[in-house]
Formats: structure tokens, C-alpha cells, sequence
């Protein structure tokens, strides 16, 4: 087992195998051991969801702590609600965008925030250590911990994304929502009706095994299906915990994260809003935006892959808009982490206030075709010290000749190493992609 259990995005696994409950009951009393005794505890809609939540909040416990518990909730709501009631942390049980067999454990800080390198690495090293093993020197009688029920949780959530919203209301938008089976069933659409839209969701129930199936933000075909049908405005997609959107305008085109910080940010500067003309972004973002953003007169600051890296560099230049291709959108403002129905609000809002279609606004940049090969592999953490790939990254980058761009990472959360290319044509692109993955698949099967 690694010694540093915390990914781009948490602890992850497939739940009950490489996430036991176990693991969950140490990580739950290394929470009230490195953060505090009242802890902010959420989940989405994943069938081992309860039993996470069962085994975490009996850690927490354990340790004599308090678990203030939401049940399903996106994971925006508890990074909020850890700061509203003013507790020493927050964790949400998700697995965001990956698979219903899949679950994941994210901290959050007595802020909101996601929790630095250094603490993750800290507290990894104390969950896999004999301390955490051994049941010796728990509280007993009156020092042990009780449940919290956090039963307004999910309203005090949806008041505050509500509030966010400053063109007065959404009256005359139709919007079509996909759910994806996953934690914003209980939230976004009833935000958005509470707005005056008129809303069509799809998606909104679970048995557990259906989230991020053929729907949500990693599967826009549903979704663009619903827009076609109902006629809608704009369409909108949520992967498992909410923490992302992704959209798609009128005629089915798909509008992603860096669309959303091109419009929004625009948006932001007209108003006079955008603090030192600066949006943070990714090293994933696509050349299109960051050329487009440049031309427009703002500083475009790019960042490791990770809304965490984001937010870190938002707080050191001041920043006030930030996010990723794949959704996560932060506007400080409002929220310390990716927030998808605050930014579907804030999206929308532009769409009233300037009385443009969607269509219309996502004109602000021209995306350049990007080719991305996710590779499964049993070997990603040699990725680093594989000199024929690298080799092979250079190769592609002299044969783009500066017109295009190649980026090679892991994933934070999966077995997989992101092959991806950027350049003035697809074909372009995808010949420097096809080169390195081959490679990869050679030398790191």
C-alpha cells in the first residue's frame, strides 16, 4: 500500500476491496485526531455509501469525536456547511465521477478546504501505522462520541447556491438537468424551480448501482437527447457528488469547464468584478482558452491537475475565478471548492442578465482539437523515470512544431496514464497522441 493514501481527490478505491471498512473506521479517528472532534459527514448515492458512512462515523466516535451527518448531499455543501456551523472539518463519501462500484473519502478543513499535502501525508502515515490498529487507550463511558442528524442541511445548501444569484431570478430559462443518479438529485433541481426556471430533469432517482451510468457529465448524450426534446435553452450535467457541471447549448454542443471560465470570467470583468483581470486554471486546459483569455487582456495562471491546486493559487494572487476543463468551477465569492450548481447558477445568470443564448456566449473562444487517450496500466507511479516515453513526448512536441501541445500525467484516482495533444488540426493531434501511447502500452503495460 502506498504510503500517502490521499490522491488528486481523496482516498479511492473500489469500495469494500481496496476501500475497506477498516480503512474507513482509521480514516474516520484520524479525523478527529488531526482536525477536531466535530466533523461535517456527507455522501452521494452509491450503494456502499452506508456502509462507509457507518464504518467512518465509528471512527470519528471512537475517538470521541461528534460526526455531523447530512446523508446524501454534493460535496459543496458540506465544504459550506463546515464553515457556516463552524465545525473542525468535513468528509465527504464519494467517488465523483467514477463508477457505482467505486467510493472515495475526501477531507475538507475547518475552512472548507481541501486539506494541504503535508497533513494528507501526515495522517496517511498515521492510519497505516500500529497506533491506528490497535483499540487501546479509546475513550470509554462519557468520552465516546455521538451521532449529530445535520437535518436542514440539504435546504440550508440550496438557500445559499439561491443566494448567489444576482440578476434577480431565472424567469423564462428553460433548463434540462441530468442528474446522473448521483448526489444533485436533491438539490439542483429544486434550486433552479425555486429561481423560476422551468426545469426538466431526468436522472433523479438512485438505487445506488445506477450513478455516473450512460448519464451525468461523463455521458452527455442523454442530456443533449433532453434538450432536443423539450426544447430547452441550455442543458446541464452533474457527475455523482456535484462538485462539477458540464453543459450543452441549445443545439447540443458541449460547453466544458473551460468555456465556463471564459464566459464567466468575461462576465466578471464587464462588471468590474474580475480582481486583477486573473483566472486560475490547469495544466488540462485547452490551448483555445488560454489563447483566447491572453488575446482578451487577462492573466491566464495555470496549475497542477486538481481543484485544490486551484483554490491554493486563487487564495496566494487574490484570484476570485478558477477551475478545470472537466467542470470543477470555484468562484471564491461563493464556495472554497468546485461547486456545481453554484456554477450552473452563476452560467445561467450571465445567459439573463446579457439576454444571449448560450450558443452565442461560447463564442468567446474557439477550441483547438485536443486529443486525450486515457491508458489503463498496472505501473503508472514508473511513468516518471520511463525514458522511452518521455522520448516519445519529445518527438511529438518537434513534430507539432510549436503550433500545438503535449501533456503525459497519471490520474489522480485511477490506474490510468492521460496521454494528451493539443493542435491546429485533429489529425494532428491525434498522430502525436497515437505515437506515445504506443509506448506507454509497450513500456508500461
Amino acid at each position: 500500500m502506498s504510503t500517502n493514501l490521499f490522491g488528486t481527490d481523496g482516498v479511492r478505491g473500489v469500495a469494500n476491496a481496496d476501500l475497506s471498512y477498516d480503512l474507513a473506521f482509521r480514516l474516520g479517528r484520524a479525523a478527529t485526531r488531526f482536525l477536531g472532534k466535530d466533523i461535517c459527514v456527507g455522501r452521494d448515492t452509491r450503494r456502499s455509501g452506508t456502509m462507509l458512512e457507518s464504518a467512518l462515523t465509528a471512527g470519528i466516535m471512537a475517538e470521541g469525536g461528534r460526526p455531523h451527518c447530512c446523508g446524501v448531499i454534493p460535496t459543496p455543501a458540506v465544504a459550506l456547511l463546515t464553515v457556516e456551523s463552524e465545525l473542525d472539518g468535513g468528509i465527504v463519501i464519494s467517488a465523483s465521477h467514477n463508477p457505482p462500484e467505486f467510493n472515495g473519502i475526501k477531507f475538507f478543513s475547518s475552512q472548507g478546504m481541501k486539506l494541504p499535502d503535508a497533513l494528507e501525508e501526515e495522517i496517511s502515515a498515521w492510519v497505516l501505522s500500529d497506533e491506528a490498529a490497535s483499540t487501546e487507550d479509546l475513550p470509554t463511558g462519557d468520552g465516546v462520541g455521538s451521532i449529530v442528524k445535520m437535518k436542514d442541511a440539504r435546504d440550508r445548501y440550496i438557500e445559499h447556491a439561491v443566494s448567489t444569484v444576482d440578476c434577480g431570478d431565472l424567469e423564462g430559462l428553460v433548463v434540462a438537468v441530468d442528474c446522473g443518479h448521483g448526489a444533485s438529485c436533491m438539490t439542483t433541481p429544486i434550486a433552479l424551480q425555486r429561481l423560476g426556471a422551468t426545469v426538466h430533469a431526468i436522472n433523479t432517482d438512485f438505487n445506488g448501482m445506477d450513478i455516473n451510468v450512460e448519464c451525468g457529465s461523463t455521458h452527455l448524450e442523454p442530456l443533449r437527447e433532453l434538450v432536443r426534446k423539450t426544447g430547452a435553452d441550455v442543458g446541464l450535467a452533474h457527475d455523482g457528488d456535484a462538485d462539477r457541471v458540464l453543459f450543452v447549448d441549445a443545439e447540443g454542443n458541449e460547453i466544458d469547464g473551460d468555456f465556463i471560465l471564459a464566459i464567466c470570467g468575461s462576465d466578471l470583468a464587464a462588471q468590474g468584478k474580475l480582481v486583477n483581470s486573473e483566472i486560475v486554471s490547469t495544466v488540462m486546459c485547452n490551448l483555445g482558452f488560454a489563447t483566447a483569455m491572453r488575446d482578451a487582456g487577462f492573466k491566464v495562471e495555470q496549475t497542477a491537475v486538481g481543484d485544490r491546486y486551484v483554490l491554493e493559487r486563487m487564495i496566494a494572487d487574490g484570484a476570485v475565478l478558477g477551475g478545470e476543463q472537466s467542470g470543477h468551477i470555484i468562484f471564491l465569492e461563493h464556495n472554497t471548492t468546485g461547486d456545481g450548481l453554484v456554477t450552473a447558477c452563476q452560467l445561467l445568470c450571465v445567459m439573463k442578465r446579457t439576454g444571449r443564448s448560450l450558443e452565442d456566449l461560447a463564442r468567446v473562444m474557439t477550441r483547438f482539437p485536443q486529443v486525450l487517450v486515457n491508458v489503463r496500466t498496472g505501473h503508472k507511479a514508473e511513468l516518471e523515470g520511463c525514458a522511452p516515453v518521455w522520448e516519445a513526448v519529445r518527438t511529438a512536441e518537434q513534430m507539432l512544431g510549436g503550433r500545438g501541445r503535449v501533456l503525459v500525467r497519471t490520474s489522480g484516482t485511477e490506474p490510468l496514464i492521460r496521454v494528451m495533444a493539443e493542435a491546429e488540426t485533429h489529425e494532428a493531434a491525434q498522430a502525436a497522441v497515437d505515437a506515445i501511447v504506443a509506448v506507454v502500452e509497450r513500456e508500461l503495460p
